[in-house]
């Protein structure tokens, strides 16, 4: 009896796609693993340039910039001639003197035109070395004392969505906000490729605690409300199909869910299309169409083994079921056999009796009519 209840709710709990539904879908699977089950904070923040990586271009005579060879946006590299000054000394022609990169970066500003005069005192450009950069987060302040120089923060910028950022803590800000009740945690991170740059704006997801050997599945995966929690695992005998399975829950980060329960490492849950899953079952193959394909014989509706003595169960099912239609058939033809007996009986006593009942005024009226013919 248990074994015929798992098996009934195996089929109900299991969608059966084929090629093309799972390519709709885009379906994606993760191996479920135990791992370090990292326990985080949310926080908001901003990219800033490293101060110390930050160089203006002057000159050290006065002049006219007689060639600009640089825009707001350009990378150059130490050394790389950026600008031409024509000198205000005396000569024929005068003195012209290039101006140099100081450091390799990105030209974030620009503040003179060509022909314009330039002196000492007036930066003429800035560069910016990109390659580091500071990602500052607001921190509750409650939650800056547990944090120490080191502690890791996993960065994501909404204008690089596809990125993702590790940075590490380097110190706090000098004083907090009042209002809000946060201070600046400023962490120091690579930019690969330089693609981050100084105001975008960041999320930061920081390390409070690790724990080892936890399972834990990517928070794409996890369906259902927070009382009924599960996930769809990818069927280990089944080609495409994936089986609805309840799931008890811990933590929950930024990236992933803790599994307690429900779940075994090696297990391949479904984290893209996972929410898709559940409204494709009007569309899939049924369960015993697609055992039946797999394993190369007959199964029952539920999935299960189709046996001899299940065959002949469910064919003595059958003749009883059509035994008890030609039943009903045949008490309701009776019925309405004796039905009509009776209501014609009934028409034929209206008719005798409405004979019966003359009135007076009828039987006068017949005796005078014979009078009335002799008159005439």
């Amino acid at each position: 009896m248990v074994h015929a209840e798992n098996d009934t709710k195996r089929a109900a709990n299991t969608v059966v796609l084929d090629e093309t539904g799972v390519k709709n879908l885009r379906i994606e699977t993760v191996e479920v693993e135990e791992t370090d089950f990292e326990a985080t904070i949310f926080s908001l923040g901003r990219i800033e340039a490293i101060p110390s990586k930050v160089a203006a271009v002057s000159s050290r005579i006065s002049g006219r910039i007689v060639e600009l060879k640089i825009a707001p946006g350009d990378m150059v590299k130490k050394d790389d001639e950026v600008a031409k000054i024509e000198s205000r000394q005396p000569g024929d022609p005068p003195p012209v003197i290039p101006l140099k990169a100081p450091l390799s970066g990105l030209v974030t500003r620009v503040d003179a035109r060509l022909g314009d005069p330039l002196d000492p005192e007036k930066a003429l450009l800035e560069i910016t070395d990109l390659s580091e950069v500071y990602a500052v987060a607001r921190v509750p302040e409650h939650q800056a004392g547990r944090m120490k120089p080191g502690t890791e923060a996993h960065i994501k910028v909404a204008a690089l969505p596809n990125e993702k950022f590790k940075g590490e803590l380097l110190r706090f800000g000098t004083s907090a906000d009042k209002e809000s009740g946060t201070i600046d945690a400023i962490f120091r991170l690579t930019n690969p490729g330089e693609l981050l740059r100084a105001g975008m704006r960041a999320e930061f997801s920081i390390v409070m605690s690790k724990r080892s050997s936890v399972v834990s599945v990517p928070r794409a995966a996890l369906q259902g409300e927070s009382s009924n929690r599960f996930v769809y695992v990818k069927d280990f005998d089944l080609p495409n199909a994936f089986v609805k399975t309840q799931v008890q829950v811990g933590e929950i980060n930024d990236r992933f869910v803790e599994i307690t329960s429900g779940l075994l490492p090696a297990d391949e849950v479904v984290t893209r299309g996972a929410y898709s899953l559940s409204f494709a079952g009007a569309s899939s193959v049924s369960l015993k169409e697609a055992l039946d394909a797999a394993h190369g014989h007959e199964h029952a509706e539920d999935g299960s083994e189709l046996t001899p003595e299940k065959k002949a169960e469910m064919e003595a099912k059958k003749g009883g079921v059509a035994g008890s239609h030609a039943h009903a058939e045949e008490g309701v033809s009776s019925m309405w056999m004796y039905a009509s007996i009776v209501l014609l009986i009934l028409l034929l006593l209206s008719l005798f009796v409405k004979k019966g009942r003359v009135s007076p005024a009828e039987e006068e009226a017949g005796a005078e009519k014979p009078l009335k013919k002799e008159a005439h």
